[in-house]
């Protein structure tokens, strides 16, 4: 998948899931400074995520690396690129 449908689609959960404004959805925002989510969110922020493109997130261990909205755009590409190399 193209990092921009990523971004894309990434964005839409946060703006469906966490009524962010656009604005706020800039590659380098942090995920619990910047944009405010804490642990509960980021459950949820996993389960939408999961949903959108059907995947598996939960039992990644690289989810604990990420701190911005790049890393997580950068995580989903990633494991696209591993399920398209199965």
């Amino acid at each position: 998948m193209q990092r921009e449908k990523i971004v894309k689609l990434v964005n839409e959960v946060f703006l469906e899931d966490f009524e962010m404004e656009p604005a706020q959805l800039v590659p380098d925002a942090h995920l619990f400074t910047e944009l405010g989510l804490d642990s509960l969110d980021v459950v949820d922020l996993v389960v939408a995520l999961q949903k959108k493109f059907n995947v598996s997130i939960r039992d990644d261990e690289r989810i604990r690396e990420i701190r911005t909205l790049d890393d997580l755009y950068g995580l989903i590409e990633a494991i696209g690129t591993e399920l398209e190399s199965e």
